[in-house]
């Protein structure tokens, strides 16, 4: 078995569950987070004994996006060190989009950023009523580039534009609304509730479930790929600008950060 430093996983009765493992940090996404967490959904992908994936967090969040600690040490990064970042996120969402087993997260608290990009991403999202969800990142001058590509097939170009330009912060309801929750499930049940719905799943057809995701994966498969390869582009380009530096650096000291246009 594969060990882990940020994750902790499990297959019991065909169901691997991946529980996100950095509970003091909300379970933020680091270089290794994602390298594993990418890793881990390979590994289940391929390991005939798992026939669902379930993925949730430790703690009182489920992801709160990438960290911030990490991002402002890097945030003098060579060209080349950022496309490697970018390209890393961009792996683990493609990971998870085109994974041949089902998936589903159970998100126990605040899925932000890109941990909102892994709690909608998996197949069907329950979530706690205190389940918050949001792309921020323009808040810290930073741009939410890989999830935008999926965000606008999931809600529609004109809704992904309101929440990724305010940068809003919204509640389990909300969310449910825009199809990227599918069931609010109150937190005593959340798990046996997931599993419940693993194992409703594991009665289907193994090969049929496969062929249908790579069915629905294919519709938007040419415009997503190009969508993907623009977003890495340009999140690229943001992480050289003035105003990322100065957003992460005013987030993490606790004050209004001073944009370079205004």
């Amino acid at each position: 078995m594969t060990h882990y430093v940020t994750l902790h996983t499990q297959t019991e009765a065909g169901v691997h569950t991946i529980l996100l493992n950095r509970p003091e940090k909300r379970n933020a996404l680091t270089p290794q987070l994602i390298e594993e967490l990418t890793q881990a959904l390979d590994a289940a992908g391929a390991n005939p004994h798992c026939r669902v994936v379930l993925i949730t967090g430790a703690g009182s969040a489920f992801c709160a996006g990438l960290d911030l600690e990490v991002l402002r040490a890097n945030v003098d990064a060579r060209e080349d060190a950022a496309l490697a970042d970018a390209e890393r996120i961009a792996g683990l969402f493609r990971t998870l989009h085109e994974l041949p087993k089902p998936t589903v997260a159970a998100v126990n608290g605040a899925a932000i950023a890109g941990g909102m990009g892994v709690a909608t991403l998996c197949d069907v999202t329950l979530a706690v009523p205190e389940a918050t969800f949001g792309y921020t990142e323009v808040r810290i001058g930073f741009i939410p580039a890989i999830v935008s590509a999926y965000l606008r097939i999931q809600v529609g170009d004109k809704r992904a534009r309101e929440l990724l330009l305010t940068g809003r912060l919204i509640g389990v309801e909300e969310a449910a609304g825009l199809g990227l929750v599918t069931r609010v499930v109150p937190e005593p049940d959340l798990m046996r509730e997931a599993r419940s719905l693993a194992e409703k799943m594991m009665r289907n057809s193994p090969a049929a479930m496969a062929a249908t995701k790579k069915l629905l994966a294919r519709f938007g498969d040419r415009r997503l790929v190009d969508d993907v390869e623009g977003a890495i582009r340009a999140s690229v380009q943001m992480r050289a600008h003035p105003d990322f530096r100065e957003g992460v650096t005013a987030f993490l000291e606790k004050r209004e950060p001073k944009w370079s246009q205004g």
